[in-house]
């Protein structure tokens, strides 16, 4: 068996080969023949298992010589650039090249890297050309990634790799060789000699949102219960210890003579801190997560404390441990099959199931009889709008809205917190023009609409996220019929939600034309949604601005028009003269500021607590199983 890492004392070598992995079993055997096969032979090895539960480890062992080999096992997951670090200790040679556990090289790999230094006394890191995937080779960066591990053989120097602990990202040049940069130069073989092998779980796959990645799937995937610092190459800082460092250090409340043990089953979406309302009140929280989930979508383990996780693999022993009072399924068509597991497997603790996502992704997901028998079979149901209850009764006959367990409630919508009581100074009051703001994504607002509201002087301002081909095109374009009046920001986190939107003077929802008629047999997801950008809204008192459905049933306008928040838009000219209506946007300002209350999900914690113990209540009188529905046909 190879030495371990901390006590061997290897021959000089010319060339430190460090390996990272993590649960790499699949795929470390064929690196390491790859090293193994190298035409020059003057290297020393070692291996990072990363806290892998697989069979990484032996894997490598079995296949090392242990006279210039060693596998060095962290006790947990530390991450890419702890692991690296913890490689280059473990070895001394002068020269220093990656070969993750997932990747591989050609025979000529290291012998090319290794000449093209020898010929560049002043170069510090030498690189490979690389194999992408099947379809592409490029003799230099890859393009959009810059270079990988696999590529790089570099002079050995004081510089570290930068750990999860400083921050989390897919961008190397942050990581490391920006650093190696500053020393000297780099000098490229030509040659590509190299593979960077292309699947799911690749690092910055887990990382860019593009990808279905981002801060919470890289969590899940290293089951990581601490706040990080984390930014992708498509996005910006997302500092976890700043933003949810309030939470943290405050001390739970003492638990209410009532309390509730409340288990989180599923996901959190958007806004995950707004849970801790419930351990304000005195309950008690729980997570236990599903393992699947997007990358905006909140999975835990929870960063801002106060949440007791579950391990998924043992939950059932768990429950009988924490003897549960219910069980709060949530929230989006990610979390159905994990949600629909406990539900089936649940040992006769109250289940209330909450979906707000649509029902459409979950029919063309294959996922519509494990949605269908969530709502039928739990012990009470929470829609998100009143027309996302209407369209179920239509679709579910067996749900009863009078039974006193299915009530309206919209999912994710902000914690009071940050909800602070002091707007900025508006844009409008300053140049005399009108100012208008999209957070997040522009769904339907297209550049030829912002050049029609350009000429009336009316500006539109979007504030993150700004990753991908299209949003370059999209950019260029309204930059273009829209000179001037089309404005590009970072993304405006929690803390900063009033100062900063509170200087525009109206704020866009999703921009579509709804198609149903009046009928709900015809709504799109569109129809039935409210967005969760409404929160953000609603904290800077922002009138809602989104296209006149006429008689159609759209929550969105519903909602709107119930409060007197609503600017809708019809022709162009009709809704510049109402943006550009000073006194019509002060009283629908002030109309929205009065009702953002209503939009803090601190505001319906008693009603939902009150639908938990009806639950919990309803299961106690009953036998002791489900609620006796049947399904329908269509969810058999």
């Amino acid at each position: 068996m190879p030495r371990s890492a901390a006590s061997r004392a290897f021959p000089a070598a010319r060339v430190a080969v460090v390996v990272p992995a993590y649960e790499a079993a699949p795929f470390i055997g064929r690196a390491l023949r790859s090293l193994i096969d190298q035409s020059f032979r003057d290297w020393e090895l070692v291996v990072v298992d990363d806290g892998s539960t697989d069979e990484t480890a032996s894997i490598a062992a079995a296949m090392l010589d242990p006279d210039r080999s060693s596998v060095l096992r962290l006790g947990t997951n530390r991450g890419l650039g702890a692991a690296l670090n913890a490689g280059i200790e473990a070895t001394t040679a002068g020269l220093v090249a990656y070969l993750p556990a997932d990747d591989i090289w050609y025979p000529s790999h290291l012998e090319s890297l290794l000449a093209a230094l020898e010929q560049s006394p002043d170069a510090v890191l030498a690189y490979a050309g690389v194999a992408h995937h099947v379809q592409s080779r490029s003799t230099g960066p890859v393009e959009g990634y810059g270079l990988q591990l696999v590529q790089v053989m570099h002079r050995r120097t004081p510089d570290r790799w930068l750990e999860r602990d400083e921050l989390v990202t897919d961008d190397l040049d942050a990581m490391l060789w920006g650093a190696l940069s500053d020393r000297g130069g780099s000098v490229a073989t030509g040659q590509v000699t190299c593979a960077w092998v292309d699947h799911p779980r690749q690092r910055h796959k887990l990382i860019r949102e593009s990808f279905g990645g981002g801060i919470n799937v890289y969590r899940r995937h290293f089951a990581i219960d601490r706040p990080l610092r984390f930014r992708s190459t498509e996005g910006e800082l997302l500092d976890e210890e700043v933003l949810y460092g309030r939470f943290r250090d405050r001390p739970s409340p003492a638990p209410a003579d009532d309390a509730l043990k409340i288990v989180l089953v599923g996901e959190l979406a958007y806004n995950p801190e707004r849970v801790l309302s419930f351990v304000e009140g005195g309950h008690r929280l729980y997570g236990l997560w599903t393992p699947d989930g997007a990358g905006f979508n909140f999975v835990g383990p929870a960063p801002f404390g106060h949440v007791e996780e579950i391990p998924r693999e043992h939950w059932e022993e768990s429950f009988r441990r924490i003897r549960p009072d219910v069980v709060y399924g949530l929230l989006n068509w990610h979390a159905i099959p994990f949600a629909h597991h406990v539900l089936t497997r649940n040992p006769g603790i109250p289940f209330v199931w909450h979906f707000k996502e649509s029902p459409f992704a979950a029919i063309e997901r294959g996922l519509w009889p494990m949605l269908a028998e969530l709502d039928l079979r739990a012990d009470a149901r929470i829609y998100s709008s009143e027309e996302m209850l209407e369209w179920y009764e239509t679709a579910l006959p067996g749900i009863d809205r009078d039974d006193g367990l299915t009530i309206v409630q919209n999912g994710d919508l902000p914690k009071a917190e940050w909800f602070t009581p002091d707007p900025g100074e508006r844009l409008s009051d300053v140049d005399g023009d009108v100012h208008t703001v999209c957070a997040g994504r522009p769904f339907g607002i297209y550049p030829d609409l912002l050049a029609k509201l350009a000429a009336h002087g009316i500006h539109t301002h979007f504030h993150g996220p700004t990753w991908g081909d299209w949003w370059r095109d999209w950019i260029a374009e309204a930059d273009r019929v829209a000179p001037g009046h089309v404005h590009i920001h970072p993304t405006v986190l929690q803390p900063d939600w009033v100062p900063v939107f509170s200087r525009y003077d109206a704020a866009w929802l999703h921009v579509f034309r709804s198609e149903n008629e009046g009928d709900l047999r015809r709504a799109r997801w569109d129809d039935l949604n409210l967005p969760a950008r409404l929160g953000t809204y609603a904290a800077a008192g922002l009138p809602l601005l989104q296209p006149d459905h006429g008689d159609a049933v759209v929550a969105t306008q519903t909602l709107a028009r119930s409060l007197g928040v609503g600017i809708f838009l019809d022709d162009v000219e009709s809704f510049a003269a109402r943006l550009t209506d000073r006194e019509e946007l002060r009283r629908r300002r002030d109309a929205m500021w009065a009702a953002r209350e209503d939009f803090t999900f601190d505001a319906h914690v008693d009603r939902l607590v009150a639908l938990f113990r009806r639950a919990i209540a309803a299961r106690t009188s009953s036998d002791g199983g489900p609620r006796s529905v049947r399904p329908t046909a269509s969810v058999r």
